[in-house]
């Protein structure tokens, strides 16, 4: 894949580094962690996205989002029990908030469109909320206002119900397949629209676009061991999951994620780039894998954790097509690009985000048999925290698998 040699052309790095000082000086790393070990012009800032935190559920004309019923009809799924209702009411206490994030010093504000919020039902034509699309433009107004670049991302994983209910979502094309890609009667572009609204409303004011939050999270958590919306997975790796399969599911979907990007990126700059001056890409994530041996067998497992991982995304958008290992060992339940799709993919983006958490082990575990298929067995790689008895890293306190390297 093409990870190894890779630059990354950019990397969105939303932290608060100036609240780590402290933690980095307790543990006698360096009594100097603050801005200033940073280059010049790195951008400082905050993140979310919109069912974590902007609350107000059934208010201001919002539809339903898959993340609404799921925590609704499956508390038991969600740790606490609670769900995004309420919230901590952002769409109510925004200003507060962003005066917060201007005392502390943040440079810029990553934040999340609700799809539901702007589209009720979905799509253009059930109607456009503008509702929604004032809090947006008075919210993007307000970071302005005190200093605060909007960084926005189009899809953080809260599908509008309307779209789960009629067509399943991303699991079916009618979600993203359009002329720019292959003739189907009657399919549409859903999230293409949702992607053209935002630039045509905000895009004045927003100058970095990010297509797709994390897709592996979107297509591993809800589809292959379905702890996230919509909570998909096989009956055998869990009961509790609402229909799904495990071997099939995720793939489809991730397929249709990248199909999503390419043709938001492909709006973006034929239609609005060359007079917003903006820039576009898309946020992926990354565990690190170390070798739980030497072994030759252990090293190659290693990288093809990262191939079904960021391999899965990142050779899509820039060689056109899946890692070699996954084709390799998922054949034919992998989806194909054709090749008008595998050339919108190349270079659809302006800029990579990198979500980057926590480092595993992962050691070689050769297929045990050809009845339980999962995207999670598929690598023929486990992965861990501990070898010989010590975790990879001084464990994080309330965090778990999260260790300090």
């Amino acid at each position: 894949m093409a990870v190894q040699g890779w630059i990354l052309v950019g990397v969105l790095v939303l932290i608060n580094a100036l609240s780590w000082s402290e933690v980095a000086t307790a543990d006698h790393v360096t009594s100097s962690f603050n801005r200033s070990s940073f280059p010049a012009g790195f951008v400082f800032g905050t993140a979310s996205s919109a069912y974590q935190y902007e609350g107000a559920a059934k208010e201001g004309g919002k539809g339903p989002s898959i993340w609404d019923t799921f925590t609704h009809e499956h508390p038991e799924k969600i740790a606490n029990g609670s769900n995004g209702d309420v919230a901590v009411d952002f769409y109510h206490r925004y200003k507060e908030d962003v005066k917060l994030m201007k005392f502390i010093g943040m440079d810029a504000f990553r934040l999340s469109i609700s799809w539901s919020r702007v589209l009720p039902r979905g799509k253009l034509s059930g109607g456009v909320n503008q509702v929604g699309i004032a809090f947006y433009n008075n919210l993007i107004n307000e970071l302005l206002a005190n200093g605060i670049q909007p960084y926005v991302t189009i899809f953080h994983w809260d599908l509008p119900q309307a779209l789960e209910d009629e067509y399943g979502g991303f699991l079916s094309p009618s979600c993203c397949v359009s002329k720019h890609f292959i003739v189907l009667t009657l399919q549409r572009d859903d999230f293409r629209d949702f992607a053209n609204l935002c630039f045509k409303e905000f895009g004045d004011r927003v100058k970095h676009w990010i297509t797709l939050n994390e897709p592996w999270s979107y297509s591993y958590g809800g589809y292959d061991i379905g702890v996230f919306a919509p909570g998909r997975c096989s009956p055998w790796v869990s009961s509790g999951c609402l229909g799904g399969n495990s071997g099939t599911e995720p793939y489809l979907v991730s397929h249709h994620l990248l199909l999503s990007h390419a043709a938001a990126v492909k709006v973006y700059k034929d239609k609005y780039q060359a007079y917003q001056k903006g820039k576009i890409g898309i946020t992926l994530v990354c565990f690190w894998m170390v070798p739980l041996s030497s072994s030759t067998a252990d090293k190659k497992a290693a990288q093809r954790a990262i191939d079904f991982m960021y391999g899965w995304f990142i050779d899509p958008i820039t060689s056109g097509d899946y890692p070699e290992s996954m084709h390799k060992l998922v054949g034919k339940r992998l989806p194909k690009f054709t090749p008008e799709q595998a050339e919108l993919l190349k270079g659809s983006f302006d800029f990579i985000g990198l979500n980057y958490y926590i480092a595993n082990y992962a050691s070689n575990v050769p297929s045990a048999n050809s009845v339980n298929i999962s995207y999670t067995n598929d690598p023929q790689a486990v992965q861990t925290t501990v070898r010989n008895g010590k975790t990879i890293g001084k464990p994080v306190s309330g965090i778990e698998n999260f260790h300090k390297t």
